[in-house]
């Protein structure tokens, strides 16, 4: 039996009233237990989207969704643990390579990571290309892979805030969504109860972002570290744009290709620069003293890359799935690319089958998005800018659709934007 009724925290929470630590964690464990209804918990997601959260009442919201579940242990890895998140963006695969090259440095990674929805790539979505690799990995097993490889991607267990895990698809369906504190709240949750002592957060903005508010992503920022510090997780952020496509795939196997070129290397500009940064801002609060570039050119990365493939049953030799068929579209006059929207190119690679519109919709492995130029890049008239991966026809319409509009060429290039914004430390 409950010891408080819910009815009196939703009220208390409409008017304004500051909660209690007592009805929080009441609240959040009766809800994950069942023993309060969902139109009630919908209700003070709502109270709280329209009234806002102390700093006191998000550290206890948090702590409370922590406390609804497991908390892994992952003081016997032997090394510094420290984890990446990406609040997710268009052709953001930084994850794929990030986590072979920091834990090739020596740290260890516990790369807890999601599906896509929407115009956002899912990074168990990308992994899932490569033949025969395991999203689902037990504790045990994924504490092992650390030990043996240093760095491991997989899916959260069911026991690893659970509160959240109904909070989130509660949210989904009653336009709960956009809460600084529920969005904080949520990731925070997940990564506390991971139980790395150290986090570095990527947060976008931008067209391909879930925010294009420069204010709010800052906000958002801010409100994360602090949580993380609070809670005795080493937590810093990085800023970063998102008004063009990450890199030139957007995808999933296409996704995996493009991370093998930074591993081999290679590998675009931006996204090379942006992996670096948060390899190095990883390291820094791991206090691991290594060089991540180094570690990328002379093969260790790669070789890291290689065993965390194998060890959770993937075949790092077996070809990628290729696309049945290709499209371009092509520039309608020479000059310089100007402008190449994030979220144009997500929506059609979403709208090609490589991104699903509900949660238990059946993704694309092999479709996508090459982007052929890029902002900045000269091209002649009748050059491909976008290319099309296409493994069902019939979905090209919606996509060609979706890019209408996505790209603009001018005589002159646009100019030059800073890929990082800011660094957020406290």
């Amino acid at each position: 039996m409950t010891v408080f009724h819910a009815v009196d925290v939703i009220k208390a929470k409409r008017d304004g009233e500051i909660l209690t630590d007592t009805q929080i964690r009441s609240f959040i464990q009766a809800y994950t237990d069942g023993q309060v209804a969902e139109e009630q918990a919908a209700a003070l997601l709502m109270a709280v989207v329209w009234q806002g959260m102390t700093t006191e009442e998000l550290s206890a919201w948090t702590a409370a969704m922590v406390a609804s579940g497991d908390r892994l242990d992952l003081s016997g890895v032997g090394r510094p643990t420290v984890d990446k998140h990406s609040t997710g963006g268009v052709g953001d695969k930084v994850s794929l390579p990030l986590v072979a090259i920091v834990a090739a440095c020596g740290a260890a990674v516990p790369q807890l990571s999601g599906r896509g929805l929407g115009h956002t790539g899912g990074t168990l979505d990308k992994m899932e290309s490569i033949p025969g690799w395991r999203a689902a990995l037990p504790p045990d097993e994924m504490i092992t892979v650390l030990q043996r490889v240093g760095g491991v991607i997989c899916a959260a267990g069911p026991g690893l805030a659970p509160a959240d895990r109904k909070l989130y698809a509660l949210r989904d369906v009653t336009g709960t969504v956009e809460s600084i504190p529920l969005i904080a709240s949520s990731i925070m949750s997940k990564k506390i109860a991971e139980g790395t002592k150290a986090l570095v957060l990527d947060v976008k903005v931008g067209t391909g972002a879930f925010m294009s508010d420069l204010g709010q992503a800052r906000t958002l920022a801010e409100t994360m570290v602090q949580l993380g510090q609070a809670n005795g997780l080493r937590t810093s952020a990085l800023i970063t744009a998102m008004d063009t496509p990450l890199g030139r795939a957007a995808g999933n196997a296409v996704e995996v290709e493009e991370s093998l070129e930074v591993l081999q290397g290679g590998g675009p500009e931006d996204l090379v620069t942006l992996t670096h940064a948060l390899a190095r801002e990883m390291l820094a609060l791991a206090g691991v003293d290594a060089d991540a570039d180094a570690v990328r050119h002379d093969g260790r990365a790669l070789a890291t890359w290689r065993a965390m493939v194998a060890a959770q049953g993937g075949d790092p030799d077996a070809a990628l799935p290729q696309a049945t068929d290709h499209q371009a579209i092509r520039a309608p006059q020479s000059g310089y690319v100007t402008r190449l929207d994030a979220r144009a190119v997500g929506n059609a690679a979403w709208r090609l089958g490589a991104g699903r519109a509900r949660k238990e919709d059946i993704v694309s492995k092999t479709a996508g998005i090459w982007c052929r130029a890029k902002p900045g890049e000269w091209v002649e008239e009748g050059q491909p800018v976008v290319e099309l991966a296409i493994d069902d026809p019939a979905r090209v319409p919606a996509a060609l659709d979706a890019l209408t509009g996505a790209f603009d060429i001018g005589p002159e290039p646009p100019p030059t934007r800073d890929l990082i914004i800011d660094y957020i430390h406290f």
